[in-house]
């Protein structure tokens, strides 16, 4: 199985007036800029995906739907509460695997330090590895099998820079 995880775009700072709570941040237009070079490096990759889950919050949300859009997806996007930053990883992991048909390429789209805890947590079995995981930034994970712990190859992990350079 292979995860792609995807931190949202660009978004509004935090307690910009008009945009609380937190969850009703939406990303900037720089941000959308931003996630077409996104898209153009996934086609380049030749990623495909079953299933794309998102945080709800708006930032996450939008970037999650310009994905789908641009990959003809719409029907495969889905939402989790497990992917905020409040989120529990081991909820997430029993969602995944829930998922008939076993999905072979996920895209998971959130937040940090959420998504570097749960790169660290499937790839070196604990959160206590640092991950510089940049706005837009995309990671690949392989795993035979998805156990909350130690159970996934990190393959690779771009910035919006690497993947600018690509296109």
């Amino acid at each position: 199985m292979n995860f792609y995880l995807l931190r949202h775009g660009i978004a509004a700072e935090p307690g910009v007036a008009g945009f609380e709570p937190d969850s009703e941040r939406p990303l900037t237009a720089r941000g959308k800029n931003r996630l077409r070079t996104t898209v153009k490096a996934m086609v380049k990759l030749e990623l495909s995906f079953d299933l794309i889950l998102s945080s709800p919050f708006l930032r996450a949300k939008q970037t999650a739907e310009i994905i789908a859009k641009n990959f003809k997806l719409r029907k495969k996007l889905a939402f989790s509460e497990d992917l905020t930053p409040a989120g529990n990883p081991r909820l997430l992991i029993q969602q995944l695997n829930q998922f008939r048909p076993e999905p072979k390429n996920v895209l998971l789209v959130g937040h940090e330090p959420y998504l570097g805890k749960l790169i660290a947590l499937l790839a070196a079995g604990n959160t206590s590895l640092e991950i510089d995981f940049k706005k837009g930034g995309l990671c690949k994970l392989e795993a035979e099998f998805l156990l909350y712990g130690r159970c996934a190859k990190l393959v690779w992990l771009l910035t919006p820079r690497q993947m600018e350079l690509m296109t």
